[in-house]
This record gives structure tokens, sequence and C-alpha cells, in this order.
């Protein structure tokens, strides 16, 4: 990606324009495939702005499909980004140049700013993520808006009231009425400020309480999730009739980073074979959704390790010419790089060690059974408020023998798989949240 210090390589930062000047920037890959989302909304519009990016975690790979010049540095720090709840974490990045790349990265965004001002175009900053992004547009001078990806009420309450906590220190976190900090909110409240888009209905309603400029406009993570196949109906009319003929369905989601996945992939393969030996009612497909830049021999080894044997017929047909299919009696593995959306509308529930990927399971109105980890990502922390985000439809267990008890109960009580459907999707939003944000900053910003 460019570099803005390499001024001749971004021609139209240099010159006047009538069109809208929009950098970009956002803290993580995860916010980084919110933000691409937005784009191209944007960029389908009829007066489409000129975009630029600076990924503040990370590479930001993402905006490259879009060919966005990045106006700054960027680097991938040691934690890759996940430093919740886990100093250790934040103090290796410091080590490995933290401090200097934010500075540089704050530079480039006033750099950024005045060239635009000079050459009198329109300009505004896209923040998306947490407080960094936000406070980096803050300190731009520009109109700016928010996209918050990091923070929902969920965290502290429900429809209900507040959440009963079990640490003193859990206080903090909703000490002056919100999820969102003073020092956020007044960051979301000033003049410059022209739009916040909180992640779920409950958080715009809660924010709406201070002079914020908040829209319930859905969570762009479940955009882009369309199903290439026609996934099974868990839930119906005649669901009871085709749970006695058809397979149960259970998708596997180990994560994306490479050597904390492989772990979580072993005690997810040990829950499954709780499952099979403990649970015998029904044959099983389990749909492996691996992110692409994991190494499925990898994965493919701790099969065999655990008496899985590679065939060549599947039970399921999904948009993946390259996926590997195990069986074990007449059970099936099937491991697929390339049909996420496939896995994730096939599966009856999933077992879980993901951020993303968990979120936007249970959004599709399916439950979920996680098991914490060791992290850096998915540890028991990181879990256990991921179970408050998504209420009823993440069931945590503390061991991967726990599993088979937990999907044998679920499949008992028609009542509570009725009750996750309407809470996955009252809690992640319906699809199409990306197009009517990008309508909305058009509006607002344009």
């Amino acid at each position: 990606m460019t570099d803005l210090s390499q001024l001749p390589l971004i021609t139209n930062s240099l010159e006047t324009t009538s069109r809208l000047q929009l950098l970009v920037l956002s803290n993580g890959h995860g916010e980084d495939i919110i933000a691409v989302r937005i784009l191209q909304e944007l960029q389908r519009l009829s007066s489409p702005p000129d975009i630029f990016a600076l990924p503040i975690v990370g590479e930001g790979r993402a905006y490259q499909q879009l060919n966005v010049p990045c106006i700054g540095a960027v680097q991938t720090m040691p934690s890759g980004g996940f430093i919740y709840m886990d100093s250790r974490q934040l103090m290796r990045d410091v080590r490995g140049g933290l401090v200097q790349l934010t500075w540089k990265q704050i530079q480039a965004v006033r750099r950024w700013v005045n060239c635009q001002t000079k050459l009198g175009n329109k300009k505004a900053i896209l923040a998306v993520g947490d407080i960094v992004p936000l406070l980096f547009a803050a300190m731009s001078g520009a109109n700016y808006a928010f996209v918050g990806t990091a923070k929902s009420e969920y965290y502290v309450r429900d429809e209900d009231g507040l959440l009963t906590r079990r640490s003193k220190s859990a206080r903090w976190e909703n000490f002056s009425g919100s999820i969102y900090h003073p020092w956020e909110r007044w960051l979301m409240s000033r003049r410059r400020c022209r739009g916040v888009f909180p992640r779920d209905a409950l958080t715009t309603e809660i924010l709406k309480k201070w002079p914020i400029r908040a829209f319930d406009l859905g969570n762009p993570m479940m955009d882009g999730l369309e199903p290439t196949v026609s996934s099974s109906q868990f839930y119906g009319a005649d669901a009871e009739q085709k749970e006695i003929v058809r397979p149960l369905v259970v998708t596997l989601l180990p994560g994306s980073r490479a050597n904390e996945a492989y772990a979580n992939w072993e005690m997810i393969m040990t829950a499954v074979s709780g499952l099979i030996t403990g649970w015998r009612e029904r044959d099983m497909v389990f749909l492996g959704a691996i992110a692409p830049g994991l190494d499925g021999d990898i994965l493919s080894q701790t099969l065999q390790i655990q008496g899985w044997h590679r065939c060549a017929e599947s039970p399921i047909q999904i948009a993946d010419p390259d996926y590997l299919t195990f069986k074990q009696k007449n059970n099936y593995v099937i491991l697929s790089q390339k049909a996420y959306s496939d896995c994730l509308h096939l599966g009856d529930l999933a077992i879980a060690m993901a951020g993303t990927a968990t979120e936007q399971f249970i959004g599709l109105g399916k439950p979920a059974i996680a098991i914490p980890g060791k992290g850096p990502q998915y540890n028991p922390a990181f879990a256990e408020a991921q179970s408050r985000l998504l209420g009823s439809s993440l069931i945590l267990v503390e061991q991967p023998s726990k599993v088979a008890q937990v999907v044998q109960s679920l499949l008992k009580n028609p009542d509570l798989i009725n009750e996750i459907a309407e809470n996955g999707v009252k809690r992640m939003g319906q699809p199409g949240a990306a197009k009517r944000i990008a309508e909305c900053l058009q509006a607002r910003l344009g």
C-alpha cells in the first residue's frame, strides 16, 4: 500500500476536485473488512467520494481489493491486534514500536487533512472500530463519522436491565450509564462528528440520551454472507420430521490466527469425538470453516490422529472445489477454505472458538457452543464477554467433554431454539447495513 510521504504516487490528493475526499481509519482486520463493505457501497452511489485509508492495526490488506491508497505507515504488531484484557500483549506491542507507529500515523492524518485543506477540497474522515480511530478523527480538524464495532450495551445490559456481574471491577464498564465512557461520548457529540453508527438498536437508544447523532442502521458484519447453496432448515413446522431423516450439521469455527487456531482445532476435535461417542441418535456432518491463511495439512493431521480417514464422497455439496472430506463410521468432517458463507448457513449449530465468525453464525439465528482457549484472542475473558454480547445464543462450556451434553439439551428444547433464533437476529441485525450507512454518510458528509 502507498504511503503519503510518497506524494507523487497519490495523484488525486494533489488535485482540486468537487468530489468528497474521504479518509477511512480502522484498527483491526475485522474493522478493515467492515470498512471495505461500507466503501464498496459508497462506490456504487451516483457521486462516490475519492477514498483513502489508514489501517491503524496491521497492514490493511482488505483495502487492496478496492485499490484504496494508504496514506501512512502500517505495521503488524506482535499481538496481531489482540490486546483485549491482556496487558502482556500490549507491552509486546510497545516494545515492537507501537508508540512510534502511532505518532507517525497521527502525523499522516494531519498531513492528509492539511493537504486537502490547501487544495480547497471537501474532506471528511470515517473512523471504524473503537476510541483509537475515533480519537484520530477528532484530532484531525475535519468532519468525521464513527462506526462503533467494539462496544455494545449488551456487554452490560439487556432489554430488561443491567446484567448481574460477579466482579466489582465490572461496574467500571457502565459507571456513567453507558458502555461508552464520557470521553468517548464527548468525541461523538462534537459538532464535527456528523454521524455515529452503533452496532445494535439497544446501543443506539442509550447513546441518544446524550447530544449524539446516533443512527440505528444495523451491523455490516451481517452483510456479504449470502449462501451459494440451499441451506438445511433447522427451524420450521416440519423440523421434527427432518431431524429424523437427515444428519445433524455442526459448523466448526476455530478462528483465523494461525498458531491459536491450530490449538483451538485440537480442542474442537476433542469435543467432536466426545459428541460422536456420547450421542449416537443421529449421524453427524461437521463443516470446518477454515480461514484461507491456515495450513490445511496441520488440521488434517489432527483429524487423522483422532481416527478420521480421507474419503471421496461427501454428504453435503458446498461451493468449494477443493474441500477435503474425512469419515469416521457414518460421520463426516468437511474442511473448506473457500465456502465460508455456506458453512455458516448449512450448520444447525456451531462449536466455536472465534470472534467475528461466532457472531455472524449467531446473527443467522443459530446457537453456538464456545470453549474458551488460551488466546491471545479467544481466551476466557474474551469468551465471557462475548457470551454477554450474544446472550442466550452463545453457550459457554469449560471443557470440550461438556459439548455433547449441551447439544442434547438444545435439541430437546424447541422453545429455547426459537428464543435463540430471535435473539441472534436482534443482537446482530438484518443484512444491508453497509448500504444504509453508505447512503447516510453521503447525506451527512457529502
